[in-house]
């Protein structure tokens, strides 16, 4: 790519990929250009199953604000062969989270090339950043990553269905409890729409409100505004809200994210205490799947891996953290260890010790261990 045909693309002129090499990296800090979107578009076509966060749609998003979004491309030619997109948060950089890698490689592409390109304009943006973290699929082995000092993790990774099976196939996979629980919500007046108007979201926004003052669950995230919450709403072509009512009242809601053709993803769960034991919750992501079915996604991401998201059948698939931390002694590394010392600790001891144990340290954690759930969770979208 020649400067000319970059500032076509408006990228600046240190944003030019070096002609030297065969794949390099572009840096983009907003909505790219219509002729760089094209190419991205193009992009994304080769890829088996494309996921929103992939796309120039990222940069539409409103949770980003005063989190300097970026996106790194890697360039072959004339042709995008591999995305990597992601924030910063203070001292930390981070490309994905534990349930949501935001790294692609176009098959037909030399993969360690386009990861070696990724990484350094990585780099590049990350500057002085004290930790640096990417996830992954585990189709996708960063050893270029490894090589550099980043440390892999092995994650729980994420439930993910194969909607080609179609809803009623997969209806059939859902564990006997979960079949029922959706009939037991229908069959007592559960109902599920999507958000289309201004006040079915200020009635989510009111559920997302009460959610987070609930004493069920300790939340880290800070609250969001309405104007951010009605915001992502509004990204029809990549989001859709779902809401349970009860007798006219939304007691539970479900956002998901998506490219078309691509991954649906399950993004953010809300849902009323005073209403769990109807079981809006089986019935809002049984609604998504049906949803995802009939508008040709190729698989779903239930974003997590715990009890609730197994028994909707489907594959658990590994997510992997690379992670390098530039903090004074590894802070963040040392930290970790211990933690995991002290979890395989826990395990060791009589089953009656460790819940007492794990009694008497509840809602206590390492400092490190607080700071790195808080700036995770805020990034969550």
């Amino acid at each position: 790519m020649s400067v000319a045909q970059a500032y076509s693309l408006n990228l600046s002129e240190s944003q030019v990929p070096d002609a030297n090499q065969c794949v390099s990296s572009i840096i983009l800090h907003k909505f790219p250009g219509s002729d760089l979107r094209s190419m991205w578009r193009s992009y994304l076509s080769r890829l088996e199953c494309p996921a929103h966060y992939d796309s120039p749609a990222f940069f539409l998003e409103p949770f980003w604000t005063g989190k300097r979004p970026f996106a790194i491309l890697a360039i072959d030619g004339d042709r995008i062969t591999g995305v990597l997109t992601g924030i910063h948060d203070g001292k930390h950089v981070l490309s994905g989270l534990p349930s949501r890698p935001q790294i692609s490689v176009d098959p037909g592409s030399d993969q360690h090339a386009v990861l070696e390109a990724l990484m350094q304009g990585l780099l590049r943006e990350a500057e002085s950043a004290e930790t640096i973290s990417v996830y992954t699929w585990s189709s996708l082995e960063l050893d270029v990553f490894a090589a550099q000092g980043f440390r892999r993790r092995l994650l729980a990774g994420n439930v993910v269905l194969d909607l080609a099976e179609g809803a009623e196939g997969l209806f059939l996979q859902f564990a006997k409890d979960r079949r029922r629980n959706v009939r037991f919500a229908e069959k007592h007046g559960i109902e599920i729409s999507e958000a289309t108007t201004p006040e079915d979201v200020a009635e989510a926004y009111e559920v997302y409100r009460q959610w987070r003052r609930t004493d069920r669950k300790q939340i880290l995230s800070e609250e969001r505004s309405f104007e951010v919450f009605a915001g992502a709403v509004q990204l029809t072509d990549n989001k859709r809200l779902f809401l349970a009512r009860l007798s006219g009242k939304v007691i539970a809601v479900n956002s998901f994210r998506y490219h078309p053709n691509g991954l649906f993803e399950s993004a953010a769960n809300y849902s009323l205490e005073d209403f769990l034991h109807l079981k809006p919750n089986d019935l809002l992501q049984w609604k998504g799947i049906e949803w995802a079915c009939r508008h040709g996604f190729r698989r779903h991401s239930l974003g997590g891996s715990h009890e609730f998201l197994r028994r909707f059948g489907g594959t658990v698939v590994t997510i992997l953290r690379y992670r390098l931390d530039r903090s004074l002694l590894r802070q963040h590394h040392l930290a970790e260890t211990v933690c995991d010392l002290g979890r395989a600790t826990l395990r060791s001891l009589p089953i009656s010790v460790e819940h007492r144990v794990r009694y008497l340290l509840k809602g206590v954690g390492l400092r490190n261990g607080v700071i790195q759930q808080k700036v995770m969770r805020s990034a969550r979208a």
